[in-house]
């Protein structure tokens, strides 16, 4: 665990990811007035380069509908203190810094909050709030090592 930036302020360092998450994530989806839900498991392993590869896998249930397999992968890296998390493909997508770890992504006209919270070391959250002409959820994912 990294220390004392911000007052007293801490976070996680890359590496104290790495392993298996069970992942429980709420969906609010504002414009649909329907709630989703998903359950399964993300995996943080090297890539080869000092970085780690976020693959979550698992099933989603969005209102009412039948479940259905999800999945989805980012690249997580350190660099001068902060978090970066890249698309799979390699495209940025936002950046934070443990200590003090909220971040914006812009994505053509929806507009992507996050906010992680590490408070309950090493079950942490993170909460997506999105808006958009066509976008308007908030996203509640919890992680607990499994």
């Amino acid at each position: 665990m990294t220390s004392g930036k911000d007052q007293g302020a801490w976070g996680p360092e890359l590496a104290d990811f790495a392993g298996r998450w069970g992942v429980a994530r709420r969906i609010e989806d504002r414009l649909a007035r329907a709630e989703g839900r998903f359950d399964g498991e993300a995996v943080f392993a090297p890539d080869g380069r000092g970085g780690l590869i976020y693959r979550e896998t698992g099933e989603l249930r969005l209102g009412d509908g039948p479940a259905f397999s999800a999945e989805r992968s980012y690249l997580w890296r350190g660099a001068g203190g902060q978090i970066v998390v890249d698309f799979a493909d390699g495209r940025p997508f936002h950046s934070f810094d443990p200590a003090a770890p909220a971040a914006h992504h812009l994505c053509v006209a929806d507009d992507y909050d996050v906010r992680y919270d590490f408070a309950a070391w090493p079950d942490w959250q993170a909460e997506w709030t999105v808006r958009g002409p066509r976008k308007d959820y908030t996203m509640l994912s919890l992680y607990r090592r499994a």
